[in-house]
């Protein structure tokens, strides 16, 4: 197995550090999945016990001036590694001033991800840091756990409002409340509710917009074409998670969208009478000019 890449550009060095970053404030270890084409960030949680699962996929060729990998073998041209993004998101944040930057998977004491970065100078004498990443190498046997995962056919997709105003409100409900429960519906409408035996708090969203997914054709006789558009269909979601996703974003997205789809997790516990429990999937997406172009999509309970 062999990887190697160097980045140039410091713009997409800086929007590649902070895709990191964002994805170190939402787990502490997560696998990235190396193919020629592209890079992933994987956190397959199990979601229907109240995990977080997370997909990010990155174009190469958006980020790296040069690009070799060369994976386990010719039918199965990848490579999986277990690394901690936090550590990662440390050493790229000291280089972000640098002339290139390195990337190599090496040997050392352990596997690790070196990073060399070739810093500016006013003599000739060149200053080059390096940072060594531990990894963890993870067997063939288990990659099918690091697939994307397919996307169920969504009740409602919706734009969500500024992540900014969107955090500020969840910080405030947080005091109230350990559950906050979404409402949305196929006419951009969307609702913040929190209802306690003392309190009961709801913040109104108008003129939203409703995103389709796939093409026209997929989406015909789906559950969102026959649903009545004022109809709300809601979903509920632990606010320390919702918090912690919100307080990591470093990407700025410029549209960012929350999805709920029928019922496909198992709950334990006594839910609240009346409230039908479902599963919530939020994906964040940002659209721009490359070399800036990411996805993240993170899905909880």
């Amino acid at each position: 197995m062999k990887f190697r890449g160097k980045i140039i550009d410091i713009a997409c060095l800086n929007h590649f550090t902070r895709v990191v970053t964002t994805i170190s404030k939402l787990t502490k270890m997560c696998v990235l999945r190396l193919t020629p084409d592209n890079l992933f960030f994987v956190l397959s949680g199990k979601v229907a016990n109240g995990g977080v699962s997370m997909w990010c996929e990155l174009s190469q060729a958006n980020f790296f001036e040069e690009y070799q990998m060369e994976g386990v073998s010719s039918e199965d041209n990848e490579i999986c590694l277990e690394v901690t993004p936090e550590n990662l998101s440390r050493a790229l944040k000291t280089v972000q001033n640098a002339k290139a930057v390195k990337v190599k998977l090496t040997k050392k004491h352990c596997p690790c991800l070196t990073i060399a970065a070739e810093l500016p100078t006013l003599s000739s004498v060149s200053r080059v840091v390096t940072h060594d990443v531990p990894v963890d190498v993870i067997p063939r046997r288990l990659w099918h756990e690091f697939k994307e995962p397919s996307m169920p056919d969504f009740d409602v997709s919706i734009y969500l409002p500024p992540l900014k105003t969107m955090k500020n409100i969840v910080d405030r409900m947080k005091n109230l409340s350990n559950f906050l429960v979404i409402e949305a519906n196929l006419n951009g409408e969307m609702n913040l509710k929190i209802e306690t035996d003392l309190v009961s708090v709801t913040t109104h969203f108008r003129d939203l917009g409703n995103p389709p997914w796939g093409d026209d054709a997929s989406q015909d006789g789906g559950p969102s074409q026959s649903r009545d558009p004022e109809s709300m269909v809601e979903a509920r979601v632990d606010i320390r998670r919702l918090q912690q996703f919100l307080m990591g974003q470093q990407v700025n997205p410029s549209k960012a969208m929350c999805s709920e789809s029928p019922l496909t997790c198992s709950h334990s516990g006594q839910n609240p009478p009346g409230f039908n429990p479902r599963h919530s999937l939020m994906r964040f997406s940002r659209s721009s000019r490359p070399p800036q172009t990411s996805s993240i999509r993170a899905s909880s309970t």
